[in-house]
């Protein structure tokens, strides 16, 4: 009799995380037969750190790194994270090894009016932690109070109504995976609001010599989300992404082809650099980077 392989997943403790990796959890078990499937929750520095205003791209590390330490020490097989927290280099021994099919990539509005982002008086506060959306929201509407809110999807809604706030803006994917979609008042385009690259995306990670592994995350690789993220990711390794500024990408693949937008700016907003691409979805991050490199060499404005 075949031995039952037990694969432990690695994952943070909060409801998205944990919807996240029961998501990976249930493809592998119904690609792979045999297969016992634990899902191992994880307190990482970034669930201490949030509460303590750090920098957006700290932050994401932290969330990351606790959890990638627990997988080359071998005691998970496989890291689950939201691939826009994912820097976008990796420790050499890791790989990306699966990107399920992805979820919704925009941003949405929640309101407590249940109005959208133009209905809304003058001066009315809106919740973000990104300093992406922040930029964004100031071009697509003057006279709002951009006010900085952290904390998981759950805790941002609960903020929004305690402060007073007409409003908070969040990831439409996590409203979808946590049943609260019915929420959002208003999805931007990509176009309005470039979302942050690889929204949407679960990363299913694990170790380069773990073949074994590798093989069971391989059936659950979703080829057009591996694309789209692979553009995004190339794009935000020129623009240099990783650093604590605003900047956001998001590739959609059609018939063979794909589109690219993207778009960085200032800390303050002052001057945004905004733009999009197309080509053949074959070379996905050559697409990114000759985006990245278009907009780095503009001196400034929007386009």
């Amino acid at each position: 009799m075949k031995k039952e392989f037990a694969l432990r997943i690695g994952t943070r403790g909060s409801r998205l995380a944990l919807a996240q990796a029961a998501i990976v959890a249930g493809l592998v078990s119904r690609s792979t037969s045999g297969i016992r499937v634990e899902v191992v929750p994880i307190r990482t520095a970034g669930d201490v750190s949030q509460k303590a205003g750090a920098a957006d791209a700290d932050l994401k590390l932290a969330f990351t790194h606790g959890i990638d330490r627990r997988l080359l020490e071998g005691k998970i097989d496989v890291a689950v994270h939201s691939l826009k927290d994912v820097p976008s280099s990796i420790d050499g021994r890791l790989t990306i090894a699966s990107t399920p099919p992805r979820a919704d990539a925009r941003d949405a509005l929640v309101t407590v009016s249940g109005g959208r982002l133009a209905e809304l008086p003058a001066g009315s506060g809106v919740g973000t932690s990104s300093i992406r959306r922040r930029v964004q929201l100031s071009k697509l509407r003057h006279g709002l109070r951009v006010v900085d809110i952290r904390g998981n999807v759950e805790t941002r809604i609960e903020k929004m109504e305690e402060r007073g706030l007409a409003g908070v803006v969040l990831a439409a994917a996590g409203l979808q995976r946590l049943g609260l979609a019915g929420r959002a008042s208003q999805y931007f385009t990509p176009d309005e609001m470039v979302p942050a690259a690889c929204q949407g995306v679960i990363a299913a990670e694990a170790r380069l010599d773990d073949e074994r592994v590798l093989d069971v995350l391989k059936k659950i690789d979703d080829h057009r989300t591996h694309l789209e993220s692979l553009c995004e990711r190339a794009f935000l390794r020129r623009i240099g992404g990783d650093c604590n500024f605003p900047v956001g990408a998001y590739a959609s693949v059609s018939g063979g082809k794909m589109r690219v937008v993207g778009m960085v700016a200032d800390q303050d907003g002052s001057s945004m650099r905004k733009g999009s691409g197309s080509g053949d979805s074959s070379e996905p991050e050559r697409l990114g980077a000759v985006l990245a490199e278009k907009l780095l060499k503009r001196e400034g404005g929007s386009a």
